[in-house]
């Protein structure tokens, strides 16, 4: 086991800090543990590269991609955000709730915590900017929100994790549904206390229009509505895969862009585009991930852990708690989903083996991949805001006015450890 170890750090931090990517690093690490610790077994990545690439589970990762490209050029969010702006005009922190709100409902279609930033932020950022809001609270509420994207299903860090550990999607999607509203709940109710005890971050908003008016708004999103009730009701009900339904969930999202938003076709090219871009990236890391696990799978590595953790007398609290602060670690470092699939050969056994649900676990790790998003010096959601503003907030205001939604992430972590009935109530209901 000394021979592993020795080949997986001296590779890992040779080939990564050379500066080459990330899955050619991983990949790379394990094709030298397969030739020099198992005997020149080599031969046995190709069968697993080949077997993952060939998986009709993670080609629906392409298709959710392109969904939410295409809702993040179709004009959909500013559609979404006019409608929603009104309901919280009255309520301390006004437009900052619609924030949330906006993000929650775009990341039930757009799987990705980016677009979901992005998408949101390019609309809120400039309208608040001109009514008073403070531009960094601004930023903070949308960092924060923008996270939900990877927990509200359909999640692309659920879908990946399902597809690579062998776990019900359907399952995970409907597990990160409660924990996701929670979340979104317990970042308004922030807001709220935040903003009255300092009221100058949301300056008071004109009088609201009549409830007749609020309701034809909100009821105009129907379009949208139905778009997520058939991409997730054909998965809980078992109409369709993930991977159907993500390929019906593009259609139908091109013609509400193009019907109800100001999709063209040069715009769904790019969309197209930057898709393939993104997905190339992430199966890139997955292909070298792969190789790294079935290397650490073949040596029985996994199964040493989880017996040196047993002899140690280490609770699986405790074997829990290591695990959370090595992801808040790695966050400041890798981004989300490349550090979810470097760990999982060795986490998931892991905690499993300690009698972790495999569903919640689902859950836990995305959300610990959600608190890498908001942490700097990597922290993407927050560069893409930073961006967003045209630096008219720097990337350390943005992560000083993040902290408090980092630490209610982190509390979510320690509320479902308590309760995890919270994320599997509705898997075992439903399905």
């Amino acid at each position: 086991m000394a021979g592993f170890w020795s080949v997986f750090l001296g590779g890992l931090l040779a080939f990564a800090g050379s500066g080459l990517a990330l899955g050619a690093a991983l990949g790379l690490t394990g094709l030298l543990i397969l030739h020099f610790v198992a005997n020149g077994a080599t031969f046995v990545a190709v069968d697993a590269v080949w077997n993952v690439l060939n998986s009709f589970t993670l080609s629906a990762i392409p298709l959710f991609i392109i969904l939410g490209e295409i809702m993040l050029r179709s004009g959909v969010s500013a559609r979404i955000y006019s409608a929603l702006s009104p309901v919280f005009m009255r309520v301390p922190g006004g437009l900052l709730h619609t924030n949330v709100a906006v993000c929650t409902l775009f990341g039930a279609v757009s799987g990705s915590s980016l677009s979901t930033a992005a998408a949101v932020g390019s609309v809120a950022y400039p309208e608040m900017t001109r009514r008073g809001y403070d531009r960094r609270t601004v930023v903070g509420s949308l960092a924060g929100g923008g996270t939900l994207g990877l927990l509200i299903p359909p999640s692309l860090s659920l879908l990946i994790f399902g597809a690579l550990t062998e776990t019900s999607i359907g399952q995970l999607f409907l597990a990160g549904l409660v924990p996701g509203l929670l979340f979104a709940a317990m970042f308004m109710v922030y807001i709220y206390l935040r903003c009255r005890i300092t009221p100058s971050l949301a300056p008071a908003e004109a009088a609201r229009p009549p409830g007749r008016e609020i309701l034809r708004g909100v009821l105009g999103l129907w379009p949208f509505l139905l778009l997520i009730l058939s991409i997730m009701g054909s998965i809980t009900l078992g109409f369709a895969t993930p991977t159907e339904a993500a390929g019906i969930g593009v259609i139908a999202t091109i013609i509400i862009g193009r019907l109800w938003g100001t999709l063209t076709l040069r715009a769904l090219a790019e969309a197209v585009y930057a898709a393939i871009r993104l997905y190339g990236a992430i199966a890139f890391v997955v292909i070298g991930a792969t190789i790294l696990a079935q290397a650490v799978s073949l040596l029985g590595v996994p199964q040493a852990i989880l017996e040196t953790v047993r002899a140690s007398d280490l609770g699986p609290l405790a074997v829990l708690a290591v695990v959370v602060l090595v992801y808040l670690v790695l966050g400041c470092f890798f981004d989300g989903l490349s550090l979810m699939i470097m760990t999982l050969p060795i986490v998931f056994p892991l905690l499993t083996g300690l009698g972790y649900d495999a569903i919640w676990l689902g859950v836990i790790i995305t959300i610990l991949i959600e608190i890498g998003q908001v942490t700097p010096p990597v922290g993407l959601n927050l560069s893409v805001l930073v961006s967003v503003t045209k630096n008219a907030v720097s990337l350390g205001e943005a992560a000083k006015a993040t902290v408090p939604y980092w630490l209610i992430l982190l509390a979510g972590v320690a509320i479902l450890t308590a309760l995890p009935a919270l994320a599997l109530f509705l898997p075992g209901a439903l399905m």
